[in-house]
């Protein structure tokens, strides 16, 4: 580790101080030596800042640091299960509201990344609409041949954001590697796989390409999918640092007022948002994992829910959806048994505990619920009190997991922002419900007989693999001794054997 990288960590570390964010280990227990030099720290605390509350210090903390550690502050508040829950909420506070750079550096920016051709094609550039933490948005119009012009968005990442971002989570790394090694208690927080984890996740949302891939993938789910809509790329005007769109005009989904006087129902879009956003995940196992107010707009015309800003992401894999349905359905009908049997089955609570003893943790989550109003119950916090008790029985921490719940906990916010009295739970039942019967149904036996196939198929040809290193392992212990043939030895006419048995139950399977 550089120099540099301590002298930055050192500066971080005293901005960090004099601002005050120290003040989030309050009331958290830590080791004695810790604990002094914590204290020690906070005497250059500025007076002021103690008259403010725990989640401005924090906040303006990392926004006088720049904007790589309003990132990795925003980052970090999708980890609760890493930072825990106080800290994350704190994060979760970070605007991505930063001043914008020079715009007369965007003209060079777009020729250097398109070419002069492509970056003439571009025309009006508006002054910034937008300016977040790695980049900023233009709004431009993109004029190709004698067709009329179209409105598009421009998203520029920040001059030399990459190169600071990369000092900077030098110093990160420099101090997980710090505290890993002098401090035993917080190496459970895993602080150098944190660092790993910033690293790679900036690496793809500073890759514009990446993000143009996720609003093609996203825009392919959904074109079924009415009522929901994303911007078209402009895949000649993208690259690495300049990602080019389809300009979406709409109103803000926070601007109740105009949704008001364009004459739209606002409980209509707050029920639509809650369905769009669990039939993303459910359906396809990919969803949009940043819906706060500012990346949502509303068709003044239709209604619609338009999104912008895919640079993050959520993907769960099918356990993960058949989880996500299985247990808010499971709630809805008060079967909690089978929830139960769902996380053993799955795999997520180790088969040490008892499955009884599990349902009864899960009805006492569940049973609460019964008689209270729709504005006193939130999916959310029932979601979270799940994780909570899961813990209980050693299920271990699921990070796709956690940035679902994360996002619900911004989805239902906005849903219920539009519509206070929302039943979130009546709302998501068109959407889990069929999927939960489907799946139990002769067609989700299918799929999962198929599944099964693929498995037992993608075993039997390990098989041949298998056979060669046991030719190996004869030759080096027999030398050139004659031997008998390798697909006459016992261990392989045990493993084909095996192989077509597992094979034909997977067939019956499928038939029945």
């Amino acid at each position: 580790m550089s120099f540099g990288a301590y002298w930055r960590l050192g500066r971080a570390g005293w901005v960090l101080a004099r601002e005050g964010a120290l003040a989030v280990t309050e009331g958290q227990r830590l080791p004695d030596g810790l604990k002094r030099l914590v204290d020690l720290a906070r005497l250059i605390e500025r007076r002021r800042v103690r008259r403010t509350g725990r989640v401005e210090r924090l906040a303006k903390a990392l926004e006088r640091l720049g904007p790589t550690y309003v990132k990795i502050g925003q980052l970090l508040a999708t980890r609760p299960d890493i930072v825990g829950v106080g800290i994350a909420a704190d994060l979760s506070a970070l605007q991505d509201k930063m001043p914008p750079f020079d715009p007369a550096l965007v003209p060079g920016i777009l020729v250097e990344a398109l070419g002069e051709e492509r970056a003439s094609e571009l025309e009006d550039i508006s002054a910034p609409v937008a300016a977040a933490s790695i980049a900023q948005v233009h709004k431009g119009y993109l004029g190709c041949g004698e067709g009329p012009k179209r409105a598009v968005a421009i998203k520029i990442l920040r001059p030399g954001i990459e190169a600071k971002f990369q000092h900077d989570l030098e110093a990160v790394m420099a101090w997980a590697k710090l505290v890993e090694r002098f401090s035993a208690p917080s190496r459970r927080l895993r602080p150098v796989a944190i660092a790993e984890t910033l690293e790679r996740t900036a690496t793809v949302e500073m890759d514009f390409r990446l993000e143009a891939a996720a609003i093609s993938e996203m825009a392919q789910n959904t074109r079924n999918s009415p009522g929901f809509e994303v911007p078209e790329i402009e895949w000649a005007h993208t690259t690495r640092n300049v990602l080019t769109t389809s300009w979406m005009d709409g109103i803000a989904i926070a601007n109740h007022a105009a949704i008001d006087a364009a004459g739209l129902d606002r409980r209509r879009i707050a029920s639509e948002l809650v369905r769009h956003f669990l039939g993303h995940a459910i359906e396809h196992g990919f969803f949009h994992a940043d819906m706060h107010p500012g990346n949502l707009f509303v068709d003044p015309r239709t209604g619609a829910i338009g999104a912008v800003d895919f640079g993050i992401m959520g993907r769960i894999g099918k356990r993960e959806r058949r989880f996500l349905a299985e247990v808010v359905y499971g709630f809805i009908v008060r079967d909690y048994p089978r929830m139960a049997r769902l996380h053993f089955e799955i795999g997520y609570v180790p088969a040490h505990h008892s499955v009884d003893d599990f349902a009864q943790a899960l009805r006492a989550i569940g049973e609460p619920l019964s008689g209270r109003s729709a504005r006193e119950i939130s999916m959310a916090k029932v979601l979270a009190q799940l994780f909570e008790v899961t813990e209980m029985f050693d299920m271990a921490a699921r990070p796709e997991l956690v940035l679902l719940q994360k996002t619900m906990v911004v989805v239902e916010g906005v849903a219920r922002s539009l519509d206070p009295d929302l039943d979130v739970w009546s709302t998501a039942e068109p959407v889990v419900g069929p999927w939960v019967r489907r799946q139990a149904g002769p067609l989700g036996q299918l799929d999962k007989g198929i599944e099964l196939v693929g498995e037992f198929v993608a075993a039997a040809r390990k098989i041949p693999g298998l056979v060669e290193r046991y030719e190996a392992l004869i030759e080096t212990a027999e030398g050139e001794r004659a031997r008998p043939s390798p697909w006459q030895h016992p261990l392989f006419v045990a493993a084909a054997g095996v192989a077509l048995v597992l094979i034909a139950i997977a067939a019956l399977v499928t038939i029945f």
